[in-house]
């Protein structure tokens, strides 16, 4: 079943009842409003702190969408960027676009200006949707993107070089369009990477999305009673596929703006929330505003609050055991999927599990794992190999790079996930990622990149970055930097120099050391981890 008919279904089923509500605290502090002042005021002048949309109105959101685009001659299997922050149009956008037949295409809002255009040319984009918080990276390279047929902007005061989204998508028709949708269309195309940085565009078909409804639905037994708190960014197939668990049930989702505790508190509680996916810096930052006394849980109705589970990073035993000191009624999970298996889910711990915490799991619903040499064979239960899985949620391919997709898709559709694990007791532990990459905060960082970027330095010899496990992020960045024979360099004139990087890319923690190489030339980047304490993070994550 095509991934539109349950927002049909919905629509048909529950009109009237909310779907989406979006909340930006950020405004109540812009205005020296409080949030309890603000819930006490009749007629607010703080118009965008809260919003709302019915199913109905989600549903003639995407139809009207859906027609628009037809209207301007897109048709089947032409593809349509998103690149918006979370907000009450993102979905109505992205299910428009799969009603029309198109293939939606969410770009992370991280992405530097040069990054956009060169995801845009990778998946061969013929609309961009952008908001105002995108103008200027845009401005930067808009003579450089003659594929992209048009630019709708999503906000008031729209550029000269877009149109303006509600504009014209407000006169289109409310009727969903006419477009026939079957399994095995392609739907999305979502981005990932190895250690070099420059990703490779997924394609995801209906079956797959679908699938990932029925997956989360049936790992957190959502209802239409439950409220679920979204708070990491749309384009991430974590959040939204979390969120298509309630989606299936008709239930309602809140979009939260921010993530301080407070607010994520004063959400759940305010909304009646009872499911909140977390990263591990946010779960940690709750529970030290506990300790410090900066929020004080009596101020909360969180009562209803019945789970919390964490994905996208490795998760330290000692915070869920935290955690659960706190709320001892929560359940919790974790989840461990990639964007090539469409999100979260694959494998998952389960909530019945909680004395496994350290490990990911087992085989998710509807999914199969073993975990194989690289020949292909199944190791023994102990022994160290390549997690591989199989399900309706695994990509079609790599777009235009069947090398790629050659590469980790066999012909009977095993997935190779690039993350070395083993089996013990019949579960699924992690012990390494066969690629470099870092994971800070759920974000992925790449450190050729990184590496790239600090050896244009007139000082620098040779640079090596790896990661190094932190409490709250879960990894952070840490450059090993070997300095030119006869120069002096500081820390502070790295980080002075690292300004032009995005904030999440820059190091961390700097290190001035020889960077060790083997005889073929590369970075012996297991050794660093050794030197400075990185393997420290597989070892946290073995024992509660």
């Amino acid at each position: 079943m095509p991934i539109t008919e349950i927002l049909a279904r919905n629509a048909k089923e529950w009109p009237n009842d909310v779907a989406l509500v979006e909340i930006n605290p950020q405004e109540l502090e812009n205005r020296h409003t409080t949030w309890r002042e603000y819930s006490l005021i009749e007629s607010s002048p703080v118009e965008a702190f809260r919003s709302e949309i019915t199913w109905a109105e989600f549903n003639e959101k995407a139809n009207r969408f859906a027609n628009f685009l037809l209207s301007r001659g897109l048709k089947k299997g032409d593809k349509v960027a998103i690149l918006l922050m979370n907000c009450l149009e993102w979905l109505p956008i992205y299910f428009g676009v799969l009603r029309s037949g198109c293939m939606a295409v969410p770009l992370n809002f991280r992405y530097t200006a040069d990054e956009i255009k060169y995801c845009l040319e990778l998946a061969d984009a013929d609309v961009l949707v952008f908001g105002p918080e995108f103008t200027g990276r845009i401005e930067q390279i808009i003579d450089r993107m003659p594929r992209v047929r048009f630019r709708l902007y999503v906000g008031d005061d729209c550029p000269s070089f877009a149109e303006s989204y509600r504009n014209l998508v407000s006169y289109c028709s409310s009727r969903a369009p006419a477009i026939p949708l079957a399994d095995d269309d392609e739907a999305a195309i979502y981005f990932s990477s190895g250690t070099t940085g420059f990703p490779k565009a997924i394609i995801l078909q209906h079956r797959c999305l679908t699938h990932s409804c029925k997956v989360e639905q049936n790992h957190h037994g959502q209802t239409k009673d439950d409220v679920f708190l979204c708070i990491p960014p749309l384009y991430h197939t974590g959040a939204k596929m979390h969120w298509f668990g309630s989606f299936l049930v008709g239930g309602k989702a809140v979009l939260l703006k921010g993530v301080k505790p407070e607010w994520i508190l004063r959400a759940v509680s305010e909304e009646r929330c009872t499911i909140v996916w977390l990263l591990v810096p946010w779960a940690q930052d709750i529970l030290d505003a506990i300790d410090r006394g900066d929020v004080r849980l009596s101020d909360y109705r969180l009562d209803q609050w019945r789970l919390m589970h964490i994905g996208a990073q490795p998760v330290p035993p000692s915070l869920i055991r935290r955690w659960k000191s706190v709320f001892p009624k929560h359940d919790y999970d974790t989840n461990y999927g990639l964007s090539e298996s469409t999100g979260p889910g694959a494998v998952h711990l389960g909530i019945e599990n909680i004395d496994h915490v350290g490990a990911i799991g087992v085989a998710g619903y509807g999914w199969q794992t073993k975990i194989i040499r690289p020949d292909g064979t199944e190791v023994a239960p102990g022994e160290v190999g390549e997690l591989a899985v199989k399900g309706p949620g695994v990509m079609k391919e790599y777009y235009k790079n069947p090398e790629a997709t050659k590469e980790i898709l066999s012909d009977d559709g095993w997935l190779r996930t690039g993350d070395m694990a083993e089996l013990r007791d019949g579960f699924i532990y992690l012990v390494d990622r066969a690629k470099d990459v870092i994971i800070t905060g759920g974000e992925n960082l790449y450190p050729v990149q990184i590496e790239d970027f600090l050896r244009a330095h007139p000082k620098i010899k040779d640079v090596a970055v790896i990661g190094l496990p932190d409490a709250r992020l879960g990894e952070i960045a840490a450059a090993i930097i070997e300095v030119k024979e006869g120069q002096t360099l500081s820390a502070a004139e790295v980080d002075g120099f690292c300004l032009d990087l995005p904030r999440y890319k820059r190091p961390r923690k700097i290190i001035f050391a020889s960077v060790p190489r083997n005889p073929t030339g590369k970075i012996e980047k297991p050794k660093l981890r050794k030197m400075y304490g990185a393997d420290a993070l597989v070892a946290q994550q073995n024992g509660l």
